[in-house]
C-alpha cells in the first residue's frame, strides 16, 4: 500500500487528493511556485515543499523539480491529477526508474494512447468504431492536404499529442486548409513542443460523450457509465452531466462494453477516459482515450457512489477491483458547472486578482471542489478555474433546478467569473430539453451577452 503521496498538482484537484489520503490514513506532500506559497493546498497537505517560481515550465513541468521533491520528503507515490505532467510519458517513466509508484498507467502507454494517430490505429484493429483520419504521422500542410482529399472535407486539424483544444482547427474547404495547418501547428508546437498533426473527418452537430472506466493489474475492467460534455466553448468544457439523457439503455450499454474493448486492447491499468462524439442517428466514434483522472470526474462519483480518487490509489498500490460490472448502478442524475476567473461579456478575459469576499452553497445534492478562500490571490499564471459546483438530483430536471438554486447563491467578489453565464445556460430552453451538441455555444444567439 502506498504510505506517502506527492501530488504534482495545485488547486482544487489537489485538495481532493489530499482529502482521499487523509481518509485512506496515507500521508500526503504538496508542491507549490513562489505564486502559490498561500494556496490552500499546501495549508492541507502533511508537508509543502516549494518547487520553483511562478512559470509553470519552472515548477509544476518541472520533472526534475518534482523527482527530487519526492525523493527529499520520502514519498513512496506521485499523483499527478489532470494537466500538467499528467499525461507525459516520459514523467512516468522517470518515476519507474526512480521507484516511484505513478498513480497512472504505465509511461509505454501513455505514449501510445497519447498519440492520437496510433490510439486509433490501436481501436481500428480491435474494432472499436473510429472516425476515418489519417493512419501516418502528418508534419506539412501538403502532406495533410492529400489526407484531407481522401477523407472528405469538412476536416479536423489536431495535434498528434495534444488534448485540452488546443492545436485544432476545422478546415471546410481545400482552399482554407492551409491557413488552419499553419494554425493548428503552430499552437501545437507551443503548447506541446510537438509540431506533428493528426487528420480526420469532421463529424458535424455531435455530442461529446466520455466514458469512464477502471482497470485494475489483473484484466478486470469496468466502466462507470457516461458524461455528457457537449457544452463546450473553443473545444473548453464548462457543464458536465452523468448520465447523458440522450442515450437509451441499450445504446448505453452498447457503448460501454466499447469503451472495456477499447482499455483491454490498449492493456490499460488505472483509470481513464474513452471519449466518443455520437452523431444524431446513434453511430458513436471513438475519438481519443485520456490516461488520467478527469476534471469532471466528480459527476460520475455521485451517479455511481465509487470514489475515483481512491481506486486510482488502491490500483496504484496494486490491488484488484472490488466490484464488478453487475454491481455498478447509476443513480439519480448530476451535473457539474465549472466556475472560472474570467469575463464572458469581454471575450471571456481573464481575471486574476484578490477575492475579498466569497461564498458557496451547500445543503442536500450538493459539492463544491475548489481552493479559493477570502483573501486567496489568483494568480495569473495557471487555468482560470476557481471551482467545481457538482449538484445531484433524482432526475434531470431536480438536477437542474438544484443547480440554478446554488449557482443563484454563490458569492465571488474582487474578480469577474462566469457564474451568471453558467446560470443563464441552465436557463436556456434547448439545455433545459436536452437539445444541444458540442456546436451550442456557438450558434446564432447564444452569445455571452443574450445567455448571461
Amino acid at each position: 500500500m502506498i504510505r506517502k503521496l506527492l501530488i504534482a498538482n495545485r488547486g482544487e484537484i489537489a485538495v481532493r487528493i489530499i482529502r482521499a489520503c487523509r481518509e485512506m490514513g496515507i500521508a500526503s506532500v504538496a508542491v507549490y511556485s513562489e505564486a502559490d506559497r498561500d494556496a490552500l493546498h499546501t495549508k492541507l497537505a502533511d508537508e509543502a515543499i516549494c518547487i520553483g517560481p511562478a512559470a509553470a515550465k519552472d515548477s509544476y513541468l518541472s520533472m526534475e523539480q518534482l523527482i527530487s521533491a519526492t525523493i527529499t520528503s520520502g514519498a513512496d507515490a506521485i499523483h499527478p491529477g489532470f494537466g500538467f505532467l499528467s499525461e507525459n510519458s516520459r514523467f512516468a517513466g522517470l518515476c519507474q526508474q526512480c521507484g516511484i509508484t505513478f498513480v497512472g498507467p504505465d509511461a509505454d502507454i501513455i505514449a501510445r494512447l497519447g498519440n492520437k494517430q496510433e490510439a486509433k490505429n490501436t481501436m481500428s484493429r480491435a474494432g472499436v468504431p473510429v472516425i476515418p483520419g489519417s493512419h501516418t504521422p502528418i508534419r506539412c500542410a501538403s502532406e495533410g492536404k492529400l489526407e484531407a482529399e481522401q477523407i472528405g472535407y469538412p476536416v479536423m486539424i489536431k495535434a498528434a499529442l495534444g488534448g485540452g483544444g488546443k492545436g485544432m482547427r476545422t478546415a471546410w474547404s481545400p482552399e482554407e486548409f492551409d491557413r488552419c495547418f499553419a494554425m493548428a501547428q503552430k499552437e501545437s508546437r507551443m503548447a506541446f513542443g510537438d509540431d506533428t498533426m493528426y487528420i480526420e473527418h469532421f463529424v458535424q452537430h455531435p455530442k461529446h460523450i466520455e466514458v469512464q472506466i477502471l482497470a485494475d493489474a489483473y484484466g478486470h475492467v469496468v466502466h462507470l457509465g457516461e458524461r455528457d460534455c457537449s457544452i463546450q466553448r473553443n473545444h473548453q468544457k464548462l457543464i458536465e452531466e452523468s448520465p447523458c439523457d440522450a442515450i437509451s439503455p441499450a445504446l448505453r450499454k452498447k457503448m460501454g462494453e466499447a469503451a472495456v474493448q477499447a482499455a483491454k486492447a490498449a492493456g490499460y491499468v488505472n483509470a481513464g477516459t474513452i471519449e466518443f462524439l455520437l452523431d444524431g442517428d446513434g453511430r458513436f466514434y471513438f475519438m481519443e482515450m485520456n490516461t488520467r483522472i478527469q476534471v469532471e470526474h466528480p459527476v460520475t462519483e455521485w451517479v455511481t457512489g465509487i470514489d475515483l480518487i481512491k481506486e486510482q490509489i488502491r490500483i496504484a498500490s496494486g490491488e484488484p477491483l472490488g466490484f464488478t460490472q453487475n454491481e455498478i448502478v447509476l443513480r439519480g442524475h448530476a451535473i457539474e458547472c465549472r466556475i472560472n476567473a474570467e469575463c464572458p461579456k469581454q471575450n471571456f478575459r481573464p481575471s486574476p486578482g484578490t477575492i475579498t469576499d466569497v461564498y458557496f452553497p451547500g445543503g442536500n445534492g450538493v459539492r463544491i471542489d475548489s481552493a479559493v478562500y477570502r483573501g486567496y490571490t489568483v494568480p495569473p499564471w495557471y487555468d482560470s478555474m476557481l471551482a467545481k459546483l457538482i449538484v445531484w438530483g433524482k432526475d434531470r430536471e431536480e438536477a437542474i433546478q438544484r443547480m440554478r438554486s446554488a449557482l443563484g447563491e454563490i458569492i465571488i467578489e474582487g474578480i469577474e467569473t462566469n457564474v451568471d453565464y453558467q446560470y443563464g445556460i441552465l436557463q436556456d430552453p434547448d439545455y433545459c430539453s436536452g437539445k444541444f451538441d458540442v456546436e451550442f455555444l456557438n450558434e446564432s444567439g447564444k452569445s455571452p451577452a443574450s445567455i448571461a
